[in-house]
């Protein structure tokens, strides 16, 4: 591994503020990240954003395999170069929200010839901050078999992910992910960790997969929207933000009797219920036919 700046240097690399690149260049922080991630050999990593490979070479000495999902062309070269020698290395100049995963990963690189798997799948990721929540969501929505991912994003969205029932950070994000796993906030990084230094302060945190969901839903998308209903509009009760959303045939009264039979205050709001609430009022809402 070369020193970060000096191969900027040499392949010419302008970070793109669109992409929301900033190396990070702390060799102590990327062992911790790489160790919160607990990967052997049975593994194989899903590194997102590879930049020049700074914390992929320490997944690849630990990994069975790692898939390094670049999407800027311009950093394949000095990445290349830095993984030269590597043997369990795939490199994908891709976008990770528009690559297939399933056809293109997984079913290419954890199973055998006869069909049997021979990895655990993991994902570890400095993301970038612009764009983390959906590269999360479709990691965690897409039943795509994995065990645990370790990421490195803002301080802000970490913080909404663990957030507990009551306070300002509890949001809709922090029940979805809560939903798909159990999200634990590891250690902070600071600015200086990263070239360019970012404005904001960093988190790593680790999501243990559910493997069984922590509650039992009649419908998942509905569980979905009613949680978006009653985040959508703070201020308000969960009555009014549950009529006002557009998304459900029922009028107040029905909503205040629906609240009712489930042990809800009318005058509650969304941040004050827990998932195993959330999924209650989801399950009330459900008209069986």
């Amino acid at each position: 591994m070369g020193n970060t700046k000096e191969i900027m240097k040499k392949y010419n690399i302008r970070l793109t503020k669109s992409l929301g690149q900033n190396f990070l260049i702390d060799d102590s922080v990327i062992s911790q990240i790489v160790d919160a991630a607990e990967i052997n050999s049975n593994d194989l990593v899903i590194e997102v954003g590879s930049g020049i490979g700074n914390m992929t070479c320490e997944l690849a000495a630990r990994a069975g395999k790692v898939i390094a999902v670049e999407l800027d062309r311009h950093l394949i070269p000095a990445l290349g170069e830095n993984l030269e020698g590597l043997t369990n290395i795939v490199i994908l100049n891709n976008d990770i929200l528009k690559l297939n995963l399933r056809e293109e990963i997984l079913d290419k690189y954890c199973f055998n010839e006869n069909g049997e798997q021979v990895y655990k799948v993991k994902v570890v990721a400095n993301l970038p901050y612009y764009i983390t929540t959906p590269i999360i969501m479709k990691f965690l929505e897409g039943d795509f078999g994995i065990e645990t991912m370790v990421f490195m994003i803002q301080k802000e969205v970490a913080d909404r992910m663990a957030a507990k029932p009551g306070g300002k950070d509890y949001g809709a994000l922090s029940v979805a992910v809560q939903y798909y796993s159990k999200p634990e906030k590891v250690f902070n990084v600071a600015p200086h960790c990263f070239v360019p230094k970012p404005e904001v302060d960093s988190t790593v945190v680790r999501l243990i997969i559910n493997k069984i969901p922590p509650v039992e839903l009649y419908d998942k998308d509905l569980f979905f929207r009613v949680i978006k209903a009653s985040f959508g509009q703070r201020r308000k009760t969960l009555v009014n933000a549950l009529c006002n959303s557009g998304y459900f045939m029922k009028n107040k009264e029905e909503v205040k009797e629906i609240l009712k039979n489930i042990g809800i205050e009318e005058n509650q709001r969304g941040e004050t219920l827990t998932i195993m609430q959330f999924s209650e009022l989801s399950n009330s809402f459900f008209e069986k036919k």
